[in-house]
């Protein structure tokens, strides 16, 4: 099967920019666009200048404000939308779809509250959709860099491997390649997860810390995501391809990377108000923290990175405190 048409949910950096892959693989995609000062914008000029600077779209990219619109002609749909507002939007979205149609889930995080995954959330809104054509897209891949057509490799997965395929075949070009997997809980988990460690990762930086730091913090908060994950009953191997240290040593050292951003300026002594304040973007590893503090605690799974950034993010904790509490931790063996 090969569809030609698609709908991306949201027109944020990496919404926009996965409607333009789509538009270069000759998709006709519709893309939804939340806010009305963007929607205006890329009326007139194409561009998505607050999210996405820098492209101008094709002709085979065109902009919605309507829901029922967006996903009338939609053979598959593409989700792209902060975590924190899928419930409303899917919402939203469930009595226009049917059950013809597929849901891919672009989105990186946990629901706080629910402590549900995206595509948990999907099955539980979207009735329409069967659960074997749901899945979630996820590994390293920086928005801009998509757009600029650089060599990316990314994971489908779903519990139908057959759907995970033909995502597969239909997202996948010689500038963007895809794996399918059946590992959908170890895909969404380290995609959501590594967002909490870069965020320790760019307080390090900002703290003038050399690469041993950041070393032994990656490795360290792999082990952390790879330990719930088990819990939770995903593929140990899931965590050592692209959705796990793929996208983890991504999202820790890439410069692009929000997350990174908002522990550069933790490091800088900032508040988690001033930060969120501060710019547009939002980074999901701020509300994932929360999320994965109740998680851990809930399925009794020690997490002691994650622990001490939601300790300074939510409990006004000293950066170099929670630094000094983590390496002072009793010794052990390495898992």
């Amino acid at each position: 099967m090969r569809w030609t048409r698609a709908s991306v949910i949201g027109a944020g950096s990496w919404g926009s920019a996965f409607a333009l892959h789509l538009s270069q693989l000759k998709i006709k995609t519709r893309l939804w666009v939340r806010e009305d000062e963007v929607y205006n914008r890329l009326e007139k000029t194409r561009e998505n200048r607050a999210f996405l600077p820098g492209f101008v779209f094709p002709p085979e990219v065109t902009f919605y404000r309507d829901l029922a619109e967006t996903l009338d002609t939609a053979e598959i749909v593409f989700v792209a939308i902060p975590s924190q507002f899928c419930r409303e939007i899917y919402i939203k979205m469930a009595p226009y779809l049917s059950s013809g149609q597929g849901v891919v889930s672009l989105t990186k995080g946990i629901e706080e509250g629910s402590l549900k995954r995206m595509s948990e959330l999907a099955e539980d809104i979207l009735t329409k959709i069967p659960k074997s054509r749901i899945a979630v897209l996820s590994g390293p891949s920086f928005a801009r860099e998509v757009a600029q057509a650089h060599p990316t490799a990314v994971v489908v997965a779903s519990k139908e491997m057959e759907f995970a395929e033909q995502v597969q075949h239909l997202v996948s070009d010689v500038r963007f390649r895809s794996y399918a997997s059946k590992d959908v809980v170890g895909v969404e988990l380290a995609g959501a997860l590594k967002n909490i460690i870069a965020i320790a990762a760019g307080a390090l930086d900002s703290l003038h810390f050399g690469y041993n730091s950041v070393a032994a913090l990656m490795t360290r908060g792999l082990a952390e995501i790879a330990r719930l994950g088990a819990n939770l009953g995903a593929k140990k191997e899931t965590f050592f391809g692209l959705a796990g240290i793929g996208d983890l040593v991504l999202t820790c050292t890439g410069k692009l990377s929000r997350n990174h951003s908002v522990g550069v300026e933790l490091g800088k002594g900032k508040s988690l108000s001033e930060i969120v304040t501060g710019t547009k973007m939002i980074a999901e590893g701020i509300p994932t923290t929360l999320s994965a503090h109740e998680l851990a605690k809930a399925r009794k799974v020690e997490l002691p990175i994650c622990e001490q950034v939601y300790q300074v993010l939510y409990k006004n904790k000293p950066l170099h405190k929670a630094i000094q509490d983590l390496m002072s931790r009793a010794l052990k063996q390495e898992e």
